[in-house]
């Protein structure tokens, strides 16, 4: 084994899928003074048991996009490393049994082709004849993306390691990191059994082992460990290796083809949260003990899509934690509270999908000082104080599980950890009719009810017109032709004083802020590019 060097430009933390595929990449930009540390063995984390599905959609153009780099990178991998991959270009299926998650799957394809993405929509005949083991008298459609697919993870894994090392990487096994160094607010190094290594920047891409490791220098990552189990048969009669992956949302499951059986899958609107005091101090390449009675909850949905699998032979009910987040989105980018410090971590469950991708991003955001592209919706700095308190992070993230495939309505609003933080004007907006929303913990009014005419508070959604839209209709009108005051506890505010505040403002604001004592000016704030950090009020 070599030696451990006593200095790096960079210190990337993990050896999963996320931290070698940051690794390749800050080698393929030139960083090849790189240090990837593993505590344990590569992909000895969660990578080994991953499901290894890998889908590009989502609702955001930039994530779709980073997905998107992923399947391009996986190509491509195997060739340049001399290591496959497991990559399959099968396609990937999504089923609507219902109008509304039709509505849904419809407002995907527009979304889709927006991004490039190539999305076809489907009769149900059409759909079985790309699957035919499925059942389909419950389907109104489904939508097929050709270019979605599968791999082994364990295998991309070791093949970005050895894109990183061809680089110029080194990697380091059995190396766990006992202490990151800082230094007057400034990263210098790690600490491990066989020696310091100094060091520029710090990358934690640690899995489920990141929050803890980020927490001893006071940095916050909110995300818990999660059980998640799937299923993998013994061969089954018309499973041929070109079947697409499946996603039935309206059943909870997931599937891919695996040898001739299926590995299947769900997210249960009733996850089992763990290591709720810890993760045990040697855990590797470990599963937790498969919890049949759990699962049983996906078994009539399942045998219903897929007859074949009531009398199919199991190998294996794979039980493996995974690290989740509050929003359901991954956590990336460089930490607010400490400069130099980067986190890719918090994949819930779509690691593999993201990996390339995320690796690509963290590593341009180590060398750049900056993402790519606008990642916002994964960028670590979207998080506050509450989610400091991990009472929270777990109420939430085990909500935001169950809702892994159900339908994404327009607005909705979680509902666990709920009230946390209130204005003084709470009760009185409540007694008011007022239907609350949450944002960093605040509870917000979105609308108000008319107690007097016997509308209630609660919020229905759609993909039409919404259970409130009458009653936004309202406030618009009030707004407009008459006058309304608007509670503002929840907004973040600074003071900036002293004789050059109104030119210190008017560099980072878009807008004249400049003004007479008393004026208020609404305009964004700007980031040294001159792009839009946030909108505000700016007052005299």
């Amino acid at each position: 084994m070599a030696e451990l060097p006593t200095t790096a430009r960079v210190v990337v933390i993990g050896g999963g899928i996320i931290g070698t595929s940051t690794a390749y990449h800050l080698g393929k930009l030139g960083y090849s003074d790189t240090v990837l540390l593993e505590r344990k063995k590569l992909t000895s984390g969660t990578t080994f048991h991953a499901a290894g599905l890998v889908g590009q959609l989502r609702t955001s153009a930039n994530i779709t996009q980073l997905l998107g780099y992923s399947v391009d990178l996986y190509k491509r991998l195997a060739a340049e490393t001399g290591i496959e991959t497991g990559w399959k270009m099968n396609g990937g299926l999504r089923l609507a049994c219902n109008a509304e998650r039709w509505t849904e799957v419809k407002r995907q394809a527009t979304t889709a082709h927006s991004f490039g993405l190539e999305m076809h929509l489907l009769t149900p005949k059409e759909a079985q004849e790309l699957w035919p083991l499925m059942t389909i008298d419950d389907l109104v459609g489904a939508a097929y993306l050709p270019t979605d697919g599968q791999a082994n993870p364990s295998d991309i894994t070791q093949s970005l390691a050895k894109g990183a090392r061809m680089a110029g990487v080194k990697i380091f096994e059995d190396t766990p990191v006992t202490r990151i160094i800082v230094e007057d607010g400034r990263i210098r190094g790690v600490e491990t059994p066989s020696g310091t290594v100094e060091c520029e920047k710090l990358v934690l891409c640690a899995g489920q082992w990141t929050r803890a490791l980020a927490a001893s220098v006071g940095v916050n990552v909110p995300l818990i460990s999660v059980e998640h189990q799937y299923m993998v048969t013994e061969k089954i009669d018309g499973v041929t290796p070109g079947l697409p992956t499946l996603r039935d949302p309206d059943r909870l499951t997931y599937w891919k083809e695996d040898v001739g059986g299926l590995v299947w899958g769900g997210y249960e609107p009733n996850p089992k949260p763990w290591a709720l005091n810890g993760i045990p101090d040697n855990f590797h390449f470990d599963l937790l003990t498969s919890d049949f009675d759990h699962y049983s909850q996906f078994m009539e949905n399942a045998i219903a899509r897929v007859p074949a699998l009531e009398t199919a032979g199991v190998k294996q009910l794979i039980n493996g934690p995974e690290s989740f987040t509050p929003d359901g989105n991954f956590i990336l980018g460089e930490a607010p509270e400490l400069r130099n410090l980067f986190v890719g971590a918090g994949f819930n469950a779509f690691g593999i999908a993201s990996g390339g991708g995320a690796g690509m991003a963290l590593a341009e955001w180590v060398v750049k000082g900056a993402a790519p592209y606008d990642l916002w919706p994964v960028d670590i700095r979207r998080f506050g104080a509450v989610h400091r308190s991990t009472d929270w992070v777990r109420a939430r993230t085990l909500e935001a599980y169950g809702k892994h495939y159900t339908i994404a309505w327009p607005s909705e609003e979680m509902r666990s950890a709920r009230p946390t933080r209130r204005s003084p004007l709470y009760a009185h907006l409540a007694a008011a009719g007022a239907c609350f929303g949450e944002k960093l913990g605040w509870e917000r009014p979105n609308w108000f009810a008319d107690l007097a005419a016997g509308e209630t508070p609660e919020d229905r959604y759609s993909y039409q017109r919404p259970g409130w839209w009458g009653a936004v209709a309202r406030e618009h009108r009030a707004a407009r032709h008459a006058a309304v005051l608007i509670d503002q506890t929840s907004f973040a505010k600074f003071r900036l004083t002293g004789p050059d505040a109104a030119s210190a403002l008017n560099w980072v604001a878009a807008g004249n802020v400049d003004r007479a004592v008393g004026s208020l000016t609404y305009t964004q704030m700007l980031n040294h590019n001159g792009g839009d950090r946030g909108r505000s009020y700016c007052s005299a």
